[in-house]
């Protein structure tokens, strides 16, 4: 019996575990992922609890705390009081062998905090915040603005980290300052709303009807005996000759029911009665003409059985 061995095809630290991506596609999903966060719909469906939050994005000129009790005060004085619940009571046990390892409790996101050069020390109140996530601007990382790939992360921007932006990523007249060679994308939509432009009288003047095909015949074939319309367009008198069965079942019921009220009233009992008397009497006359033919062979029986030809005037 084997008691030590080591495990079958182990895992190899020299694995291909990352991927890699062009650093012009990197940017693009950190600028994707940036103006994600200021739309509320994208917010709320990754799942952050934001109804009190007074805008988007929220920029937060008060964030330079001294400590996390002050921070934690200005969080939920501006709304965002409502995800951290929510993230405080999503904590729990993870599913699976991986509670054994490194990762034993598995907590909901938060929001995330950006902030500048010259408001560091939000970095060191908010780390004993559960789910509350720091990053600097000039260090953007996409694992932190969409975790798991879902963009909408509700982020909140000191006021310095916000003015920042447009030096990070530059806008589509000036370059950016930090991205060498690199220019934000144009929209090509300057409307969004996809349903909105099509119902426009502008795009609907210019439609064709909406063509309808006339099918000749249907898709399978209907068995007339068990699909009324189909036995409709064969015969047409279908509808007629059933209503007329229907009636004559009516007719046929009703005349029943009176029969048996009929049968069921006080002179059909006292007929029944009398029909009754009458059958008793013939049974037992009938009973007696056997019994008196059978005495009479019984007698003829005891006297000698009668043969003919036996006497001379035969």
């Amino acid at each position: 019996m084997c008691r030590k061995a080591r495990m079958f095809a182990p895992l190899k630290i020299w694995r291909k575990w990352h991927a890699k991506v062009n650093v012009t596609q990197r940017r693009h999903a950190v600028a994707s992922a940036l103006a994600a966060s200021a739309c509320t719909p994208l917010v709320m469906a990754r799942g952050h609890h934001v109804d009190n939050v007074p805008e988007f994005p929220l920029v937060l000129d008060n964030l330079a705390a001294e400590n996390t009790k002050t921070l934690l005060a200005s969080l939920k004085n501006f709304g965002a009081g409502d995800d951290l619940c929510k993230v405080r009571k999503s904590k729990k046990l993870t599913t699976g062998v991986g509670k054994f390892r490194n990762s034993r409790y598995v907590m909901r996101k938060g929001p995330l905090i950006i902030y500048g050069n010259e408001s560091a020390g939000v970095k060191q109140a908010a780390r004993n915040l559960p789910g509350v996530d720091t990053c600097n601007v000039h260090r953007l990382n996409i694992l932190q603005l969409a975790p798991g790939g879902h963009l909408g992360r509700f982020i909140i921007f000191t006021k310095d980290a916000f003015k920042s932006l447009n030096t990070v990523f530059g806008t589509h007249k000036s370059p950016s300052h930090e991205k060498k060679g690199w220019t934000l994308n144009r929209p090509t939509m300057t409307c969004a709303d996809i349903a909105r432009i099509i119902n426009s009288d502008q795009v609907q003047s210019k439609l064709r009807e909406v063509r309808t095909n006339i099918r000749a015949h249907d898709k399978t074939k209907k068995n007339a005996l068990t699909n009324k319309a189909q036995m409709l367009k064969l015969n047409p008198w279908a509808k007629e000759k059933a209503a007329l069965l229907a009636k004559l079942d009516k007719e046929r019921s009703a005349k029943k029911a009176s029969v048996l009220k009929a049968k069921r009233s006080k002179a059909g009992k006292q007929d029944k009665s009398k029909r009754s008397t009458q059958y008793h009497k013939l049974q037992g006359d009938l009973a007696k003409s056997f019994k008196d033919a059978q005495d009479i062979l019984d007698e003829e029986d005891r006297q000698g059985n009668y043969v003919p030809g036996e006497t001379d005037s035969d």
